[in-house]
């Protein structure tokens, strides 16, 4: 064998190794990755569900009703704080128990979701670091505790629609359509706040102060005020327009906000595809800090 083949020979059996760089291949390619990884990870995604969904309320003596009690509570509050005079929750045209509920069922698919996507990847710390699968897995899991959170409020709304006599539009079937946005939001920002509260934990705790912070400056509970710095906020809270247009849809099969929700859906759209790429490309990475 001569030199020349001997060397090539050689050159064909090195390997070379690089740092993961996947956007060197195509922001196309990142984007069928991230599909695929999704869609190989399906059953993984769903017994992670049913692990949390069960974990909370096994060992729960009311268990699901949860779900029901924590809206109850907040709208019972700002009936009491109304009717004492403490707090205006302006005219709000159909039953306020209604809308009320209409508007804390969707708050609650938005905040349950975001933080426990947040605590997804610092809860199963110790799977993390013995199994090698996709933490896509983790966050998408968590949502599904919120979307059944969601259903079982629900049902609440149909029970007071027969108490109130109230018939919503028949728009209210499109109405679920129209929270896509607010399910794409708060996905997107789950993945970035998983990471962040995996490098610091604080992260976690600061998120539950200011969901909560962020629930009171939010006309949900309340009619949209008409002037001052509250107004101001609100037509800069995306969570404003997310959750008003689908709850005004179901009521009365109109939306009079539309450019404003209009501009926060596309707003949505980029955030869920950027947090996304950001969590895929140090999903990895992180394990080593959990």
């Amino acid at each position: 064998m001569n030199s020349n083949n001997l060397v090539k020979e050689m050159t064909d059996q090195i390997t070379t190794y690089e740092p993961d760089n996947c956007l060197k291949k195509g922001r196309i390619y990142l984007f069928k990755e991230i599909f695929r990884d999704i869609k190989g990870n399906r059953w993984l995604t769903y017994q992670l569900f049913k692990r949390d969904f069960l974990a909370i309320y096994r060992q729960s003596f009311i268990g699901i009703l949860w779900a029901v009690i924590v809206p109850l509570v907040s709208v019972f509050t700002f009936i009491l704080l109304s009717a004492s005079g403490i707090v205006n929750t302006g005219d709000v045209i159909v039953p306020y128990a209604i809308y009320a509920i209409f508007g804390m069922s969707y708050w609650q698919l938005f905040a349950t979701g975001l933080i426990a996507g947040s605590n997804s990847l610092v809860k199963a710390g110790g799977m993390i670091s013995k199994i090698n699968f996709s933490k896509k897995s983790l966050v998408i899991a968590s949502m599904g505790q919120s979307l059944i959170s969601f259903l079982i409020q629900f049902v609440l709304l149909i029970i007071l629609f027969f108490i109130f006599g109230f018939i919503p539009n028949i728009a209210i079937l499109f109405s679920i359509l129209a929270l896509i946005p607010l399910l794409l939001l708060t996905l997107g920002l789950a993945f970035l706040m998983a990471l962040l509260n995996g490098i610091l934990r604080d992260i976690g705790n600061f998120l539950a102060i200011l969901i909560t912070f962020l629930m009171f400056l939010t006309p949900i509970l309340y009619a949209k005020p008409t002037s001052g710095f509250l107004l101001t906020l609100t037509n800069l809270n995306p969570v404003y327009y997310l959750i008003s247009v689908p709850r005004e849809l179901a009521l009365f099969g109109t939306i009079t906000e539309w450019p404003g929700f209009l501009i926060f859906c596309i707003l949505s759209v980029v955030i869920f595809i950027g947090c996304k790429m950001v969590f895929h490309k140090n999903e990895y990475r992180i394990t080593e800090r959990i």
